[in-house]
């Protein structure tokens, strides 16, 4: 099929630059609105260091299903103004309603049929649009945590130490850093600062953005929706507990469906051996995992009636 991408851009301040992906079919059709994850995101997911490729992967995978969607570059990346540093995690939620309004505006979509779907931490702007009443007929959470943000920094602390080079370990031990205290620590600093932007450890970061993150508790978001839910996690994932894909459907009052997969790593694809986040690079030469792509699809067609239809 036929894939045909279309600029948009989203009102609002500040305006955001995006992709609208239109299948070769008549209109109008199914959406979904695709959040990417953290950081300094283009629209296709991808950072100026890594090409993650995530949202335009789904995008194309979409459309060739008979599904249409809006993908759009985060603050101050891309062509969208502003800078990504100043931006809360709350700001990031509103960009997402704004970018679904825009989106079941569009003569071409149905707008009683919108799936919101989101990677890392765009699953959980996923989930905190629709917990706010933002209406979808789907929710698709892509590697997305159900813990705590403090406790889940420190959690990545505890599975990235063991992975690091031999060399790095050594270090380590010599000068007798424990990494998981050293976050903790860095995360004292942080909730001490005021400023949207702060410099720790001689790092500019993404402060309030950093302590919104901290604070927040995905379960009160997952325990107000009540749309379908489709959960994909691996068991390689190193940023976020495959374990939480059974709080997900044991938080959610609506009908869950999790998709563990072995292999899989934060990136979306597959990994022998050890899992390791210095493999990232290596993986980001192979598209995302078919088996996702597909599940993905397929569930995506089925709550927005497509499958139903064509059968």
């Amino acid at each position: 099929m036929t894939v045909r991408e279309i600029p948009l851009t989203v009102p609002g301040e500040p305006p955001l630059a995006g992709t609208l992906t239109l299948p070769d079919s008549p209109g109008p059709v199914p959406a979904v609105l695709l959040a990417p994850g953290s950081g300094p995101l283009d629209r296709d997911s991808d950072h100026r260091r890594a090409r993650f490729g995530v949202t335009r992967e789904l995008a194309h995978a979409l459309a060739e299903g008979g599904i249409a969607s809006l993908r759009y570059d985060k603050r101050g990346v891309g062509a969208t103004p502003g800078d990504w540093r100043r931006a809360g995690f709350s700001d990031n939620a509103d960009d997402l309603v704004r970018a679904c309004a825009a989106l079941t505006a569009r003569p071409e979509v149905d707008g009683d049929r919108v799936v919101l779907a989101g990677h890392s931490e765009g699953a959980l702007l996923a989930a905190t649009a629709v917990a706010r009443g933002l209406p979808a007929v789907g929710v698709v959470l892509l590697a997305c945590s159900a813990t705590p943000g403090a406790e889940l920094l420190r959690w990545q602390a505890r599975q990235i130490g063991p992975t690091l080079p031999a060399p790095v370990r050594a270090l380590l031990r010599l000068t007798r850093t424990d990494l998981e205290r050293k976050v903790a620590a860095n995360h004292e600093r942080i909730r001490a600062t005021t400023t949207d932007v702060a410099r720790i450890g001689g790092a500019r970061l993404n402060a309030r953005w950093h302590r919104e993150f901290l604070d927040h508790d995905p379960r009160a978001d997952l325990a107000r929706i009540t749309a379908p839910v489709l959960a994909v996690t691996g068991e390689k994932d190193l940023q976020v507990p495959v374990a939480d894909l059974d709080v997900i459907a044991a938080t959610v009052p609506g009908p869950v469906t999790v998709l563990r997969v072995p292999d899989l790593t934060h990136t979306l694809r597959r990994q022998p051996g050890r899992a390791s986040m210095g493999a990232y690079r290596g993986e980001l030469r192979h598209p995302v995992d078919a088996e996702v792509l597909a599940a993905v699809v397929g569930w995506c067609r089925e709550v927005t009636g497509l499958q139903r239809t064509a059968a």
